[in-house]
């Protein structure tokens, strides 16, 4: 079962990537580079 999901994760992380600021990590606050993760992960779970 575990095994299933890891599919999905990995699909995830691959659509995250596509964004440059994320995949480059130009933000140089951990907590910048966080709320940009988050934003990208809403956007990619909208779409």
């Amino acid at each position: 079962m575990l095994y299933k999901k890891r599919n999905i994760i990995e699909r995830f992380f691959a659509s995250l990537k596509q964004f440059r600021g994320i995949a480059t990590r130009y933000d140089k606050l951990k907590s910048t580079f966080l709320a940009a993760v988050q934003l990208v992960a809403t956007i990619i779970r909208i779409n």
